[in-house]
């Protein structure tokens, strides 16, 4: 079968309209955390929006609910994004996407557009490339891949590891206190 480079689906992700709610949700309600806040204003580059250049910026919130990674999302660009294709703004709190691991981007690309889900959005994260493919038609959300390099992974065992035994202290934390 020609499939993708990795299927390993490990994040769910949504996009909310205020993101210390919607962390103090999962927190209060679901007992997940703790959070761990980025703001990605102007550090992304290579940025395209369905197939034209742009920017992407958002704060975002990840933390670690069992096997799941949880990510929350807040776009705070104006210029049009894979995100508010999904949940426009004002909308509330939505799933927008999962996430798997890729290792070849570019054959991701070829194989979502040929199926007809086309990228909706690719930049480059400082250290990886990301994509989000519009598979909304067949699934209902979009597909993100994230190059598996060894930083981003270590980064994501490190917040996979202070949600192990989490007492519920300190529920929110910054990306650089890991």
């Amino acid at each position: 079968m020609n499939h993708p480079t990795d299927r390993t689906l490990f994040q769910n992700a949504f996009v909310v309209d205020d993101l210390d709610a919607a962390i103090a949700k999962w927190v209060d309600e679901l007992g997940v955390g703790p959070f761990f806040v980025a703001d990605y204003e102007g550090v992304l580059t290579e940025v395209k929006y369905r197939g034209q250049p742009s920017e992407l910026s958002m704060k975002v919130a990840l933390a670690q609910a069992g096997p799941v990674q949880i990510e929350l999302i807040l776009p705070t660009s104006s210029a049009p994004c894979a995100y508010r294709d999904g949940v426009p703004a004002g909308s509330g709190s939505a799933f927008h996407h999962m996430c798997a691991w890729t290792h070849d981007i570019e054959a991701d690309t070829r194989y979502f557009e040929q199926r007809g889900y086309p990228c909706a959005n690719i930049g480059y994260a400082g250290s990886a490339w990301f994509a989000y493919y519009d598979t909304r038609p067949l699934m209902g959300c979009m597909i993100e891949v994230v190059e598996k390099k060894p930083g981003v992974v270590d980064l994501f065992g490190r917040i996979a590891k202070a949600a192990e035994g989490w007492d519920g202290s300190h529920p929110v934390r910054s990306m650089a206190d890991l």
